[in-house]
């Protein structure tokens, strides 16, 4: 069966057997195992998370697996945290080019990424409903993970050798001056909540709408420069494997990245969450609903069955093991610090859709890059190109956006008032 090619959607289609065929030629056998766990408690009844580990890129190919796992942490209702968990996986799948092998589709993610966040946040807001939401979005392809945030809940990673990560940047105005320079620059307030007698209390926050954070998902009665462009980052692990672990700010309004990793070390992945929410309650009390998930990327030779009694051994043969297990433990760590043990694939955060969908020669003419919607030959709009009112050097340069997702690309960055469109 030939392939087809040049559909209306710019994906090349590919019959099923050849993308299966591509698959196991090009996947590599030794997969990680992955193993996860979860726990919270409510304080306001406005976190939700996903944990969905039988996502397939090619449909049909058990080689193609892949997991995914998040944590939306809604505020003024639960309405945009319970939108976000139930179509912002699919709206990001809907953004990745079709007919592409592994190593090209986690090079597609970063962008797709993007793409099914603003398609998300402008779905939500076309709903008439005020909440917001931030969401820590992770992919879990064998040794490759994915990240995309918006908001401050965050995902660390503990990496054998005892080396802790951040993979997510906090969007609160109180600590990230770039944000806050970047909401002043697109024509929003930032400042602390003034009560009577002119006294500023709290944190800072953006005005209108009093919100601390500078990007989040919803949130329709606050200016477009709370953007949800998520900050991605992609990193490989080495085949030591590690854990990530994901939690909403009611775990790191009381625990640092480090405690966190620390107080559930040793611990399989359901009881390791359990145990951080346990610490953090312990550390600052419910003061917020508080959510963790905790995953375990684990290298394919790892045992998953309890190890047998010990045998009866005199005291002479005791003390040998133990000075060679002692040994042993002494030059893996020698050798894992010895090695990178993570490598950065990619990185990321602007808010600027014009260099987050990049400019490929391949984009589509004929598709919105953010709403996936077909678009006839004059209908789109180069993300390249300035304000609607101004002429673009790359007019011609795709990717393309329709009308509408132009709209809420020139809002986000301060190109015209909040609210208005141009028709």
């Amino acid at each position: 069966m030939a392939e087809r090619k040049g559909n209306r959607n710019g994906h090349d289609l590919v019959p099923l057997a050849a993308l299966i065929s591509r698959e196991m030629k090009s996947e590599k056998m030794e997969k990680p195992s992955v193993r996860y766990g979860c726990a919270a408690q409510s304080k306001k009844g406005e976190d939700y998370f996903l944990m969905k580990t039988a996502c397939q890129r090619v449909p049909g190919n058990p080689s193609s697996t892949f997991s995914v796992f998040a944590i939306f942490d809604g505020h003024n209702g639960n309405a945009a945290a319970i939108y976000t968990r139930e179509n912002l996986l699919s709206h990001v799948l809907s953004a990745v080019p079709r007919g592409l092998g592994r190593d090209e589709w986690l090079q597609a993610l970063p962008r797709a990424l993007v793409a099914g966040f603003v398609k998300t946040d402008k779905e939500f807001q076309s709903r008439g409903e005020t909440s917001g939401t931030t969401a820590t979005f992770v992919i879990v392809d064998g040794w490759t993970v994915t990240v995309a945030s918006v908001g401050d809940s965050r995902c660390i990673l503990d990496a054998q050798g005892g080396a802790v990560s951040t993979l997510t940047v906090d969007h609160r105005l109180e600590e990230n001056v770039e944000e806050r320079e970047r909401v002043t620059a697109s024509g929003g307030e930032v400042g602390r909540l003034s009560i009577v007698g002119g006294a500023e209390i709290g944190p800072l926050r953006c005005w209108p709408g009093g919100l601390c954070l500078s990007r989040s998902i919803g949130d329709m009665d606050v200016g477009e420069f709370i953007v949800p462009v998520p900050y991605v980052k992609q990193v490989k692990l080495s085949n030591a494997g590690g854990r990530l672990i994901i939690a909403s700010d009611g775990i790191w309004d009381a625990l640092s990245s480090e405690n966190a990793a620390k107080s559930c070390r040793g611990l399989p992945a359901e009881l390791a969450a359990r145990q951080v929410v346990k610490e953090a309650l312990r550390t600052r009390g419910l003061k917020d609903d508080t959510t963790c998930i905790v995953v375990d990327i684990i290298p394919p030779d790892d045992s998953s069955t309890p190890s047998p009694p010990p045998k009866k051994q005199s005291k002479l043969r005791a003390l040998l093991f133990r000075k060679r297990s002692r040994d042993s433990a002494t030059k893996l760590s020698k050798k894992l610090s010895a090695v990178s043990i993570v490598e950065e694939l990619f990185e990321e955060g602007s808010a600027m859709l014009a260099e987050r969908l990049g400019n490929e020669s391949t984009s589509c003419l004929f598709v919105c890059a953010i709403c996936q919607v077909d678009l006839a030959p004059s209908e789109g709009i180069s993300v390249h190109a300035g304000s609607i009112f101004s002429m673009s050097s790359k007019p011609w340069q795709g990717p393309f956006l329709c009308a509408d997702c132009r709209n809420k690309k020139d809002a986000m960055e301060g190109k015209r008032p909040s609210g208005v469109k141009v028709v």
